[in-house]
């Protein structure tokens, strides 16, 4: 099959011949017809990750396709999805609706999980509360928008260029700003946060009393130290969510989730935004996309 291989090396990839995956006995063969891109592959192309993998490697962890008798599904694995095949634990098999394209069925388990667990597991979240959602305009935060919005919530999201206002308006944001135009007064009820560094700073200062930081992740760059005093003393909390973690320890939680989230995406209440598709061989310049923070909703392959 071929795969766009990761060398650690100069951080390039080379799309090559490599062998076919031998499913064992409780795996499946996706023929794999999308792979979504994430930001812990970019993380991990610069070696900026924990847990950076041994290379060569092929990532993505994030695919959609189709079984031998055709059946369409959606699969989290641990890596290898930017290839044509995939060998996949039958358990992590999730159908994909009918009216959904597979460039969509690769955009939405991740970053719709990623959003739909904290806010239904971890936060209190009460029907009209206000969040604030950093990246708003991103995977995570296009869906963020959209869960926050079916739960009640009241939305407003803050992103880096104004070129995103509108589109995170036209997902159910109340109100949208660039991230300097925040208002110095906002207070919300919780805060959606990928993005960490000063940003995840600042946000615990928004929170109202009882509120709640959600931090998902580092694009910005590595979370400050937080000492108690900043939580105590303003009678708020902060939570984390790392999916893959989630998955290893705790795999009724996911499953329960994506049961609920797919029910809803039948329902028409949320959608995975797409923000761009590339062949296989243009893996380099998909990468580009997302590291330069111009794309909005998930960046796919297409192998």
């Amino acid at each position: 099959m071929r795969a766009a291989v990761l060398n650690g090396v100069d951080c390039s990839f080379e799309l090559r011949d490599v062998a076919d995956p031998v499913p064992e006995d409780d795996q499946a063969l996706v023929h794999v017809r999308a792979a979504g891109i994430n930001f812990v592959d970019i993380l991990v192309r610069r070696g900026r990750y924990p847990q950076m993998p041994d290379f060569p490697v092929v990532l993505g962890s994030e695919i959609a396709g189709e079984l031998e008798d055709g059946s369409r599904v959606m699969v989290l694995l641990p890596q290898g999805g930017y290839g044509e095949l995939a060998a996949v634990d039958r358990t992590a098999l999730v159908p994909l609706p009918r009216e959904a394209s597979f460039a969509e069925g690769a955009a939405f388990l991740l970053t719709f999980l990623t959003a739909y667990i904290p806010l239904t597991r971890q936060v209190r979240l009460f029907k009209g509360a206000t969040v604030l959602v950093h990246a708003a305009a991103g995977g995570v935060g296009t869906a963020t928008i959209q869960v926050a919005r079916a739960l009640g919530a009241r939305v407003v999201a803050a992103v880096g260029s104004d070129e995103k206002l509108e589109l995170c308006r036209g997902l159910g944001a109340a109100a949208a700003y660039v991230y300097e135009d925040v208002p110095e007064g906002l207070r919300v009820d919780v805060v959606v946060d990928p993005v960490g560094g000063e940003l995840f700073e600042a946000a615990i200062k928004r929170l109202r009393p009882l509120g709640q930081l959600v931090a998902i992740g580092y694009a910005g760059g590595l979370w400050p130290e937080l000492q108690p005093a900043q939580v105590v003393g303003r009678s708020v909390g902060v939570q984390g969510i790392y999916l893959g973690r989630l998955l290893r320890h705790a795999p009724e939680v996911v499953t329960a989730a994506t049961r609920e989230l797919v029910q809803l995406w039948r329902a028409g209440t949320i959608q995975p935004l797409v923000g761009g598709e590339f062949p296989l061989d243009q893996v380099e310049d998909a990468h580009e996309l997302v590291e330069s923070r111009r794309s909005v909703g998930k960046v796919v392959l297409l192998p």
